[in-house]
């Protein structure tokens, strides 16, 4: 494909599941995609039909390069990292083998920590910050549709321009800031009350409104994450009571990720997102009832065999 003045000729997202496969789609017009996995049915879809999109009554279909080994896309100068948080570790120790060394690697994942694993692997310069509130729904390997838009905020550092021109080219609302914390801690608030309920009770999201015991749960959960993070000396925007709900409005038709591995038999992310408010909270002296027990109940219900997405 012919590179468009501007943009970086190449990207590598890690990850293929459906955030992944929703950026790799919406960026595939405009440079190379290049997709580096281990999840072996999402990677033989992608290499037989590239990643199908389904929108509005449509479905279309966006080639990408993919990749099983580190080594095949060695030299990456931009990397988007999409996997769950519990892959970062790996995801880090790949993108050692593979990114250039004046690469950068832009996570855009839920729950804390992952920023700090990819700086062990890869250093203070070469990773950095992002938070998304866009949504997506895997239909199957390498099939996604879209789940909500919303803007997605990213550190305002020169080395990213070239990425944020390319996301803003692939229909993102790329917003710039310097500070991203209140933010990790806005979405955190946001995940932990709508994530562990639509995985227990099977629902998308809008669901979580119609229901008045899951609602008055998702709103305590969100509001406990926001208790902590205003311990810690947050200065979290906006009421997360009324934010929970605007999310679970503006994606009503969505499945959550994590209901979305539950459904898979695949691990969740509810250690890094409930997990990690119950940590944050003890370590604060804030008690976190809801999100304990949702932590526990989440990782009983998937107390089974695992599979590698």
């Amino acid at each position: 494909m012919a590179h468009e003045e501007g943009l970086p000729p190449s990207l590598l997202i890690v990850g293929t599941g459906a955030m992944a496969c929703l950026f790799a789609a919406r960026l595939a017009p405009h440079t190379q995609v290049h997709m580096l996995g281990t999840w072996a049915q999402g990677l033989a879809a992608l290499e037989a039909a590239g990643v199908v999109l389904e929108e509005e009554g449509r479905t279309r279909t966006f080639p990408v390069r993919v990749h099983r080994e580190p080594e095949a896309c060695r030299g990456a100068r931009y990397a988007l990292v999409l996997v769950k948080s519990w892959q970062t570790a790996r995801a880090g120790q790949q993108l050692k083998g593979c990114l250039a060394g004046d690469g950068i690697a832009l996570t855009l994942q839920n729950g804390l920590g992952n920023l700090e694993t990819l700086q062990d692997a890869l250093g203070s310069q070469r990773a950095a910050l992002g938070v998304t509130t866009t949504g997506a729904t895997l239909l199957g390997p390498g099939r996604v549709r879209p789940g909500g838009k919303g803007p997605t905020y990213i550190l305002d550092l020169e080395p990213l321009d070239p990425l944020v021109r390319l996301l803003e080219k692939g229909g993102f609302e790329v917003q710039r800031a310097h500070d991203l914390e209140a933010l990790v801690w806005g979405k955190l608030a946001v995940n932990a009350g709508i994530n562990p309920l639509t995985a227990l009770l099977g629902v998308p999201n809008g669901e979580l409104l119609e229901r008045p015991d899951a609602r008055q749960l998702m709103i305590g959960a969100a509001q406990e994450t926001a208790e902590v993070a205003r311990a810690k000396g947050v200065n979290l925007r906006g009421d997360m009571a009324k934010a929970v709900c605007e999310v679970a409005s503006r994606t009503a038709t969505n499945l959550s990720s994590m209901l979305q591995d539950v459904r898979r038999g695949a691990p969740t992310e509810i250690d890094a997102i409930c997990g990690a408010v119950v940590k944050e909270g003890g370590a604060m002296g804030i008690p976190t009832p809801l999100n304990e027990t949702l932590w526990h109940l989440v990782r009983a219900l998937v107390d089974r065999k695992e599979v590698s997405p």
